[in-house]
Protein backbone atom coordinates (compact mmCIF):
# COMPACT_ATOMS: atom_id res chain seq x y z
CA UNK A 1 0.00 0.00 0.00
CA UNK A 2 3.16 2.39 0.59
CA UNK A 3 4.46 4.42 -2.10
CA UNK A 4 6.28 8.30 -2.25
CA UNK A 5 4.07 11.12 -2.81
CA UNK A 6 5.12 12.29 -6.13
CA UNK A 7 4.54 16.12 -7.09
CA UNK A 8 5.03 17.75 -10.25
CA UNK A 9 7.68 20.40 -10.45
CA UNK A 10 6.52 23.08 -12.45
CA UNK A 11 8.78 26.14 -13.59
CA UNK A 12 7.48 29.31 -14.38
CA UNK A 13 9.31 31.40 -16.98
CA UNK A 14 8.45 34.83 -19.75
CA UNK A 15 8.99 33.91 -22.82
CA UNK A 16 10.04 37.84 -23.55
CA UNK A 17 13.50 36.93 -22.01
CA UNK A 18 14.14 33.99 -23.93
CA UNK A 19 13.39 36.50 -26.97
CA UNK A 20 15.67 38.90 -25.29
CA UNK A 21 18.11 37.23 -23.80
CA UNK A 22 17.95 33.26 -24.76
CA UNK A 23 21.28 32.90 -22.91
CA UNK A 24 19.98 32.96 -19.48
CA UNK A 25 17.83 29.96 -19.84
CA UNK A 26 20.56 28.18 -18.94
CA UNK A 27 21.93 29.59 -15.82
CA UNK A 28 18.88 27.84 -13.74
CA UNK A 29 19.24 24.39 -14.62
CA UNK A 30 21.33 24.02 -11.26
CA UNK A 31 18.67 26.12 -9.19
CA UNK A 32 16.37 23.79 -11.06
CA UNK A 33 18.51 20.61 -9.91
CA UNK A 34 18.82 21.59 -6.75
CA UNK A 35 15.10 22.25 -5.45
CA UNK A 36 14.11 18.99 -7.13
CA UNK A 37 16.64 16.92 -6.04
CA UNK A 38 15.92 18.99 -2.16
CA UNK A 39 12.36 17.11 -2.72
CA UNK A 40 13.88 13.66 -3.29
CA UNK A 41 16.20 13.85 -0.44
CA UNK A 42 12.98 14.25 1.72
CA UNK A 43 11.25 11.27 0.42
CA UNK A 44 9.14 12.74 -2.24
CA UNK A 45 8.94 11.40 -6.06
CA UNK A 46 9.30 14.50 -8.54
CA UNK A 47 8.37 14.74 -11.93
CA UNK A 48 9.88 17.61 -13.61
CA UNK A 49 8.01 19.40 -15.67
CA UNK A 50 8.89 21.71 -19.13
CA UNK A 51 9.78 25.16 -18.30
CA UNK A 52 6.49 27.32 -18.92
CA UNK A 53 5.95 30.58 -20.33
CA UNK A 54 2.56 30.74 -22.04
CA UNK A 55 -0.73 29.15 -21.55
CA UNK A 56 -0.49 25.91 -24.16
CA UNK A 57 2.37 24.55 -22.68
CA UNK A 58 0.96 25.38 -19.10
CA UNK A 59 -1.84 22.88 -20.49
CA UNK A 60 0.57 20.10 -21.80
CA UNK A 61 2.90 20.06 -18.82
CA UNK A 62 -0.45 19.63 -16.63
CA UNK A 63 -1.81 17.18 -19.25
CA UNK A 64 1.57 15.15 -18.43
CA UNK A 65 1.47 15.77 -14.45
CA UNK A 66 -2.15 14.21 -14.73
CA UNK A 67 -0.90 11.25 -16.77
CA UNK A 68 1.51 10.72 -14.51
CA UNK A 69 -0.75 10.56 -11.60
CA UNK A 70 1.05 12.90 -8.92
CA UNK A 71 -0.54 13.70 -6.29
CA UNK A 72 0.17 17.74 -6.39
CA UNK A 73 1.81 20.49 -7.95
CA UNK A 74 4.78 22.40 -7.05
CA UNK A 75 5.28 25.87 -8.80
CA UNK A 76 8.54 27.66 -8.91
CA UNK A 77 8.91 31.16 -10.33
CA UNK A 78 12.44 31.09 -12.14
CA UNK A 79 11.52 34.39 -13.02
CA UNK A 80 8.70 36.72 -13.45
CA UNK A 81 6.01 35.02 -15.23
CA UNK A 82 2.66 36.93 -15.99
CA UNK A 83 -0.16 35.04 -14.21
CA UNK A 84 -2.97 35.12 -16.65
CA UNK A 85 -0.62 32.82 -18.79
CA UNK A 86 -0.84 30.28 -16.14
CA UNK A 87 -3.76 30.92 -13.42
CA UNK A 88 -6.69 30.00 -15.54
CA UNK A 89 -5.11 26.31 -16.40
CA UNK A 90 -4.06 25.46 -12.84
CA UNK A 91 -7.20 26.70 -11.55
CA UNK A 92 -9.22 24.57 -13.45
CA UNK A 93 -6.76 21.57 -12.55
CA UNK A 94 -8.05 18.81 -9.97
CA UNK A 95 -4.56 18.88 -8.24
CA UNK A 96 -3.82 20.81 -5.18
CA UNK A 97 -0.82 23.62 -5.86
CA UNK A 98 1.38 24.48 -3.51
CA UNK A 99 3.82 27.33 -4.46
CA UNK A 100 7.60 27.84 -3.52
CA UNK A 101 8.24 31.12 -3.11
CA UNK A 102 12.03 30.93 -3.12
CA UNK A 103 15.13 32.51 -5.70
CA UNK A 104 18.42 31.29 -6.23
CA UNK A 105 20.27 33.49 -3.94
CA UNK A 106 19.89 33.88 -0.28
CA UNK A 107 21.31 37.26 0.00
CA UNK A 108 20.65 39.81 -2.35
CA UNK A 109 21.58 43.17 -0.26
CA UNK A 110 23.23 46.54 -1.03
CA UNK A 111 26.46 44.71 -2.43
CA UNK A 112 24.58 42.74 -4.65
CA UNK A 113 25.22 43.07 -8.55
CA UNK A 114 22.52 44.25 -10.99
CA UNK A 115 23.49 41.22 -12.65
CA UNK A 116 22.06 38.95 -9.94
CA UNK A 117 18.24 40.43 -10.54
CA UNK A 118 17.31 38.44 -13.49
CA UNK A 119 18.38 35.24 -11.53
CA UNK A 120 16.34 36.46 -8.15
CA UNK A 121 12.92 38.12 -9.03
CA UNK A 122 10.62 35.47 -9.37
CA UNK A 123 8.70 36.26 -6.28
CA UNK A 124 6.77 38.89 -7.30
CA UNK A 125 5.49 36.52 -10.38
CA UNK A 126 4.42 33.97 -7.15
CA UNK A 127 2.27 37.12 -6.12
CA UNK A 128 0.76 37.95 -9.24
CA UNK A 129 -0.17 34.34 -9.46
CA UNK A 130 -1.23 33.84 -6.01
CA UNK A 131 -3.88 37.04 -6.46
CA UNK A 132 -5.16 35.38 -9.43
CA UNK A 133 -5.84 31.72 -7.70
CA UNK A 134 -7.01 33.62 -5.32
CA UNK A 135 -9.47 35.48 -7.34
CA UNK A 136 -10.38 32.41 -9.22
CA UNK A 137 -11.55 30.56 -5.65
CA UNK A 138 -8.54 27.98 -6.16
CA UNK A 139 -6.94 27.07 -3.01
CA UNK A 140 -3.47 26.77 -2.49
CA UNK A 141 -0.44 26.67 -0.36
CA UNK A 142 2.48 28.58 -0.17
CA UNK A 143 6.02 28.40 1.49
CA UNK A 144 8.66 30.86 1.18
CA UNK A 145 12.13 31.38 2.18
CA UNK A 146 15.39 30.28 0.03
CA UNK A 147 15.70 26.48 -0.85
CA UNK A 148 19.37 26.03 0.15
CA UNK A 149 17.37 26.63 4.01
CA UNK A 150 16.96 22.74 5.88
CA UNK A 151 14.10 24.12 7.07
CA UNK A 152 12.42 25.97 4.22
CA UNK A 153 12.49 22.57 2.14
CA UNK A 154 11.45 20.76 5.08
CA UNK A 155 8.17 22.47 5.29
CA UNK A 156 7.95 22.90 1.64
CA UNK A 157 8.42 18.57 1.56
CA UNK A 158 5.66 18.39 4.49
CA UNK A 159 2.67 20.71 2.59
CA UNK A 160 3.44 18.40 0.26
CA UNK A 161 2.97 15.26 2.14
CA UNK A 162 0.00 17.42 3.74
CA UNK A 163 -2.09 18.24 -0.14
CA UNK A 164 -1.48 14.32 -0.85
CA UNK A 165 -2.86 13.14 2.61
CA UNK A 166 -6.17 14.75 1.52
CA UNK A 167 -6.18 12.87 -2.10
CA UNK A 168 -5.34 9.38 -0.24
CA UNK A 169 -8.41 10.31 2.17
CA UNK A 170 -10.53 11.30 -0.85
CA UNK A 171 -9.70 7.75 -2.65
CA UNK A 172 -10.24 5.73 0.27
CA UNK A 173 -12.03 2.46 0.03
CA UNK A 174 -12.47 1.55 4.10
CA UNK A 175 -14.08 -2.31 5.15
CA UNK A 176 -16.07 -2.50 8.23
CA UNK A 177 -15.79 -5.82 9.44
CA UNK A 178 -19.43 -6.38 11.65
CA UNK A 179 -21.50 -3.48 12.90
CA UNK A 180 -20.31 -0.34 14.63
CA UNK A 181 -20.37 -0.56 18.74
CA UNK A 182 -23.44 -0.22 19.48
CA UNK A 183 -23.64 3.12 21.66
CA UNK A 184 -20.71 4.75 20.39
CA UNK A 185 -22.00 7.67 18.83
CA UNK A 186 -19.18 9.66 18.68
CA UNK A 187 -17.78 9.11 15.36
CA UNK A 188 -20.96 7.46 13.75
CA UNK A 189 -21.12 9.15 10.28
CA UNK A 190 -23.67 7.79 7.69
CA UNK A 191 -21.97 5.84 5.04
CA UNK A 192 -23.59 8.41 2.36
CA UNK A 193 -21.87 11.48 4.37
CA UNK A 194 -18.53 10.10 4.10
CA UNK A 195 -19.05 9.46 0.59
CA UNK A 196 -20.75 12.81 -0.39
CA UNK A 197 -18.47 15.03 2.08
CA UNK A 198 -14.92 13.23 2.15
CA UNK A 199 -14.76 10.61 -0.31
CA UNK A 200 -14.68 7.71 1.80
CA UNK A 201 -16.23 4.45 0.13
CA UNK A 202 -17.25 1.35 3.01
CA UNK A 203 -18.19 -1.67 2.59
CA UNK A 204 -19.46 -4.07 5.79
CA UNK A 205 -19.17 -7.47 6.30
CA UNK A 206 -19.62 -10.26 8.87
CA UNK A 207 -17.00 -11.47 10.83
CA UNK A 208 -17.78 -15.25 8.89
CA UNK A 209 -15.96 -14.45 5.67
CA UNK A 210 -12.82 -13.18 7.84
CA UNK A 211 -13.23 -16.81 9.26
CA UNK A 212 -13.87 -18.12 5.47
CA UNK A 213 -10.51 -16.78 4.10
CA UNK A 214 -8.51 -17.92 7.49
CA UNK A 215 -9.47 -21.66 6.96
CA UNK A 216 -8.19 -21.34 3.14
CA UNK A 217 -4.40 -20.00 4.60
CA UNK A 218 -2.05 -22.68 3.54
CA UNK A 219 0.25 -24.16 6.26
CA UNK A 220 3.25 -23.28 4.76
CA UNK A 221 1.90 -19.44 4.25
CA UNK A 222 1.03 -19.45 8.26
CA UNK A 223 5.01 -21.04 9.15
CA UNK A 224 6.42 -18.25 7.08
CA UNK A 225 4.81 -15.69 8.28
CA UNK A 226 5.46 -17.12 12.07
CA UNK A 227 9.12 -17.24 10.89
CA UNK A 228 8.50 -13.53 10.34
CA UNK A 229 7.20 -12.51 13.43
CA UNK A 230 10.20 -14.06 15.35
CA UNK A 231 12.63 -11.86 13.64
CA UNK A 232 10.15 -8.87 14.27
CA UNK A 233 8.89 -9.52 17.96
CA UNK A 234 10.22 -10.93 21.49
CA UNK A 235 7.43 -13.95 22.11
CA UNK A 236 5.88 -14.27 25.08
CA UNK A 237 2.80 -15.66 23.63
CA UNK A 238 1.80 -19.55 22.89
CA UNK A 239 2.77 -21.44 19.58
CA UNK A 240 -1.11 -22.12 19.55
CA UNK A 241 -2.37 -18.88 20.20
CA UNK A 242 0.13 -16.87 17.89
CA UNK A 243 -0.70 -20.06 15.46
CA UNK A 244 -3.96 -18.93 15.53
CA UNK A 245 -3.43 -15.33 15.22
CA UNK A 246 -2.00 -15.38 12.25
CA UNK A 247 -4.04 -17.57 10.51
CA UNK A 248 -7.18 -15.32 11.08
CA UNK A 249 -4.67 -12.32 10.08
CA UNK A 250 -3.47 -13.88 6.63
CA UNK A 251 -7.28 -14.52 6.44
CA UNK A 252 -8.06 -10.96 6.72
CA UNK A 253 -5.25 -9.70 4.78
CA UNK A 254 -6.27 -11.76 1.62
CA UNK A 255 -9.41 -9.84 1.71
CA UNK A 256 -7.74 -6.05 2.18
CA UNK A 257 -5.69 -7.44 -0.79
CA UNK A 258 -8.25 -8.79 -2.59
CA UNK A 259 -10.29 -5.87 -2.07
CA UNK A 260 -8.04 -3.11 -2.73
CA UNK A 261 -8.60 -1.26 0.87
CA UNK A 262 -6.64 1.82 2.37
CA UNK A 263 -8.88 0.98 5.82
CA UNK A 264 -10.38 -1.22 7.93
CA UNK A 265 -12.12 -0.91 10.92
CA UNK A 266 -13.45 -3.87 13.15
CA UNK A 267 -15.73 -4.87 16.53
CA UNK A 268 -13.84 -7.27 18.51
CA UNK A 269 -17.56 -8.56 19.12
CA UNK A 270 -18.48 -9.95 15.87
CA UNK A 271 -15.92 -12.49 16.28
CA UNK A 272 -17.39 -15.41 18.34
CA UNK A 273 -15.26 -18.23 17.36
CA UNK A 274 -16.70 -21.54 15.27
CA UNK A 275 -17.64 -22.16 11.51
CA UNK A 276 -19.86 -18.75 11.55
CA UNK A 277 -16.91 -16.45 12.52
CA UNK A 278 -13.22 -16.58 12.93
CA UNK A 279 -11.76 -18.41 15.99
CA UNK A 280 -10.11 -15.09 17.45
CA UNK A 281 -10.12 -11.28 16.84
CA UNK A 282 -7.24 -10.38 14.00
CA UNK A 283 -5.65 -7.70 16.58
CA UNK A 284 -2.36 -9.19 15.06
CA UNK A 285 -2.82 -7.68 11.62
CA UNK A 286 -4.69 -4.63 12.69
CA UNK A 287 -1.23 -3.67 13.80
CA UNK A 288 1.36 -5.19 11.35
CA UNK A 289 -1.38 -3.41 8.53
CA UNK A 290 -0.68 0.06 10.32
CA UNK A 291 2.90 -0.86 9.15
CA UNK A 292 2.41 -1.51 5.90
CA UNK A 293 0.40 1.93 5.31
CA UNK A 294 -3.29 0.22 5.52
CA UNK A 295 -5.63 2.50 8.21
CA UNK A 296 -7.45 0.83 11.19
CA UNK A 297 -9.30 2.06 14.30
CA UNK A 298 -11.30 -0.11 16.27
CA UNK A 299 -15.01 -0.83 17.27
CA UNK A 300 -16.01 -0.11 13.40
CA UNK A 301 -14.88 3.71 12.86
CA UNK A 302 -13.97 3.72 9.50
CA UNK A 303 -13.94 7.33 9.89
CA UNK A 304 -10.85 7.11 12.11
CA UNK A 305 -9.31 4.34 10.11
CA UNK A 306 -9.68 6.48 6.81
CA UNK A 307 -7.90 9.21 8.72
CA UNK A 308 -5.06 7.19 10.41
CA UNK A 309 -4.35 5.76 6.77
CA UNK A 310 -3.96 8.97 4.78
CA UNK A 311 -1.76 10.27 7.01
CA UNK A 312 -0.13 6.90 7.07
CA UNK A 313 0.63 6.76 3.52
CA UNK A 314 1.66 10.69 3.29
CA UNK A 315 3.68 10.73 6.49
CA UNK A 316 4.79 7.37 7.49
CA UNK A 317 5.24 6.55 11.18
CA UNK A 318 1.43 6.95 12.10
CA UNK A 319 -1.03 4.55 14.28
CA UNK A 320 -4.43 4.18 15.54
CA UNK A 321 -4.63 5.60 19.78
CA UNK A 322 -7.02 6.49 22.75
CA UNK A 323 -6.81 8.77 25.42
CA UNK A 324 -7.39 6.33 27.93
CA UNK A 325 -6.37 8.30 31.67
CA UNK A 326 -5.05 11.72 33.06
CA UNK A 327 -1.98 12.53 34.40
CA UNK A 328 -2.95 15.80 36.57
CA UNK A 329 0.31 15.56 38.35
CA UNK A 330 2.85 14.30 35.89
CA UNK A 331 0.95 16.94 33.45
CA UNK A 332 0.68 13.71 30.69
CA UNK A 333 -1.99 12.18 29.22
CA UNK A 334 -1.81 7.73 28.69
CA UNK A 335 -2.59 6.44 25.52
CA UNK A 336 -4.05 3.10 25.05
CA UNK A 337 -5.71 0.17 23.21
CA UNK A 338 -6.91 -3.39 23.53
CA UNK A 339 -4.04 -4.83 21.41
CA UNK A 340 -3.41 -2.24 18.47
CA UNK A 341 -0.18 -0.17 17.73
CA UNK A 342 1.86 0.53 14.79
CA UNK A 343 5.06 -1.54 15.60
CA UNK A 344 7.00 0.87 12.92
CA UNK A 345 6.50 3.64 16.30
CA UNK A 346 8.02 1.02 18.80
CA UNK A 347 10.55 2.51 20.98
CA UNK A 348 11.89 -1.16 21.56
CA UNK A 349 11.53 -4.27 19.70
CA UNK A 350 7.61 -5.16 20.50
CA UNK A 351 6.84 -8.18 22.80
CA UNK A 352 4.14 -10.74 20.77
CA UNK A 353 1.91 -11.98 23.55
CA UNK A 354 -1.69 -13.63 24.59
CA UNK A 355 -4.07 -11.82 25.71
CA UNK A 356 -7.13 -12.79 27.58
CA UNK A 357 -10.17 -12.35 25.80
CA UNK A 358 -13.39 -12.55 28.28
CA UNK A 359 -15.59 -11.00 25.70
CA UNK A 360 -16.82 -13.38 23.28
CA UNK A 361 -16.80 -17.06 22.90
CA UNK A 362 -13.51 -15.99 20.79
CA UNK A 363 -10.08 -18.02 21.35
CA UNK A 364 -7.40 -15.56 22.86
CA UNK A 365 -6.04 -13.78 20.81
CA UNK A 366 -2.21 -13.05 20.27
CA UNK A 367 -1.81 -9.23 20.09
CA UNK A 368 1.46 -6.59 20.28
CA UNK A 369 2.67 -5.04 23.73
CA UNK A 370 5.03 -2.00 22.94
CA UNK A 371 5.11 1.74 23.79
CA UNK A 372 5.76 4.38 20.71
CA UNK A 373 9.59 6.09 20.75
CA UNK A 374 9.85 9.21 22.84
CA UNK A 375 10.37 12.39 20.81
CA UNK A 376 7.61 15.13 19.09
CA UNK A 377 4.56 13.87 17.40
CA UNK A 378 1.44 15.28 16.52
CA UNK A 379 -1.97 14.18 18.01
CA UNK A 380 -4.96 14.24 14.52
CA UNK A 381 -8.44 13.67 14.72
CA UNK A 382 -11.10 13.87 12.44
CA UNK A 383 -14.14 15.22 14.06
CA UNK A 384 -17.92 15.49 12.90
CA UNK A 385 -19.82 18.28 13.52
CA UNK A 386 -23.18 19.36 13.07
CA UNK A 387 -24.68 19.94 9.11
CA UNK A 388 -22.53 16.84 8.05
CA UNK A 389 -19.30 19.20 8.49
CA UNK A 390 -16.08 18.33 9.80
CA UNK A 391 -13.28 19.51 11.82
CA UNK A 392 -9.70 18.25 11.73
CA UNK A 393 -8.69 18.49 15.21
CA UNK A 394 -4.22 18.64 15.32
CA UNK A 395 -2.43 19.03 18.82
CA UNK A 396 1.49 18.76 18.42
CA UNK A 397 2.71 16.88 21.36
CA UNK A 398 6.11 15.10 23.26
CA UNK A 399 5.41 11.70 23.34
CA UNK A 400 7.61 10.50 26.81
CA UNK A 401 9.40 8.02 27.85
CA UNK A 402 7.73 4.65 28.29
CA UNK A 403 7.51 2.76 32.02
CA UNK A 404 10.08 1.57 33.91
CA UNK A 405 6.91 -0.71 35.59
CA UNK A 406 7.35 -4.59 34.64
CA UNK A 407 3.60 -4.87 34.77
CA UNK A 408 2.78 -2.40 32.35
CA UNK A 409 5.27 -3.48 29.61
CA UNK A 410 2.32 -6.11 28.06
CA UNK A 411 0.14 -3.70 26.91
CA UNK A 412 -0.40 -1.45 24.42
CA UNK A 413 0.96 2.15 25.96
CA UNK A 414 2.38 5.92 25.68
CA UNK A 415 2.25 8.82 27.43
CA UNK A 416 1.81 12.25 26.07
CA UNK A 417 2.31 15.87 27.18
CA UNK A 418 0.82 18.66 25.43
CA UNK A 419 4.15 21.57 23.78
CA UNK A 420 2.04 24.15 25.30
CA UNK A 421 -0.04 24.25 28.16
CA UNK A 422 -1.42 22.10 30.74
CA UNK A 423 -3.33 18.90 30.32
CA UNK A 424 -6.41 20.28 31.58
CA UNK A 425 -6.56 23.18 28.55
CA UNK A 426 -5.70 20.54 25.98
CA UNK A 427 -8.87 18.49 27.33
CA UNK A 428 -11.01 21.61 27.20
CA UNK A 429 -10.30 22.84 24.12
CA UNK A 430 -9.98 19.24 22.93
CA UNK A 431 -13.90 19.18 24.13
CA UNK A 432 -14.66 22.14 22.77
CA UNK A 433 -13.58 21.50 19.06
CA UNK A 434 -16.05 18.36 19.71
CA UNK A 435 -12.99 16.01 19.12
CA UNK A 436 -13.74 12.11 18.96
CA UNK A 437 -12.12 9.48 21.48
CA UNK A 438 -10.63 7.31 18.64
CA UNK A 439 -7.47 9.74 17.09
CA UNK A 440 -4.28 8.80 14.87
CA UNK A 441 -0.39 9.63 16.37
CA UNK A 442 1.96 10.76 13.83
CA UNK A 443 5.37 10.86 14.04
CA UNK A 444 6.77 14.34 14.08
CA UNK A 445 5.71 17.73 14.10
CA UNK A 446 3.34 17.34 11.06
CA UNK A 447 1.28 20.46 12.89
CA UNK A 448 1.60 22.69 9.58
CA UNK A 449 1.07 20.30 6.79
CA UNK A 450 -1.91 18.44 8.97
CA UNK A 451 -3.42 22.11 8.59
CA UNK A 452 -2.89 22.12 4.66
CA UNK A 453 -4.67 18.70 4.16
CA UNK A 454 -7.81 20.16 6.32
CA UNK A 455 -7.28 23.35 3.88
CA UNK A 456 -7.19 20.84 0.58
CA UNK A 457 -9.67 19.03 1.94
CA UNK A 458 -12.16 22.03 2.52
CA UNK A 459 -13.02 21.49 6.50
CA UNK A 460 -12.15 23.25 9.78
CA UNK A 461 -8.76 22.82 11.08
CA UNK A 462 -8.72 23.58 14.70
CA UNK A 463 -5.02 23.72 16.22
CA UNK A 464 -4.79 23.09 19.91
CA UNK A 465 -1.79 25.20 21.10
CA UNK A 466 -2.93 25.88 24.82
CA UNK A 467 -1.55 28.86 27.07
CA UNK A 468 1.42 28.31 29.13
Amino acid sequence: MKRKPKIGLLPLYLKLYDDTMPERRAGFEPFLKTVRMAFEKRGIETVPGEVCRLRSEFKRAMTRFEQQDVDCLVTLHLAYSPSEESAPVLAASRLPILMLDTTMDAAFGPATAPSRIMYNHGIHGAMDLACLLRRQGKTFEIVAGHAGNRKVMDRAADVARGLTAARYLRETRALRIGKAFSGMGDFAVAETVLRAKLGVQVKTIGAGLVGGEARKVSVSEIEAELKADLKRFRRLASDESHRRSVRVSLGLRRLLDRGGYDAFSMNFLAFRGGAGSAESVPFLEASKSMARGIGYAGEGDVLTASLVGALARAFGKTTFTEIFCPDWRGNSLFLSHMGEINPEMAAAKPWLIEKPFPFTPAENPAVLACAPQPGPATYVNLAPGPNETFTLIVAPVRVLADTKRADMKKSVRGWIRPVSGSVADFLEAYGRAGGTHHSALVAGDRTEAVAAMARALGVECRIIMCRD
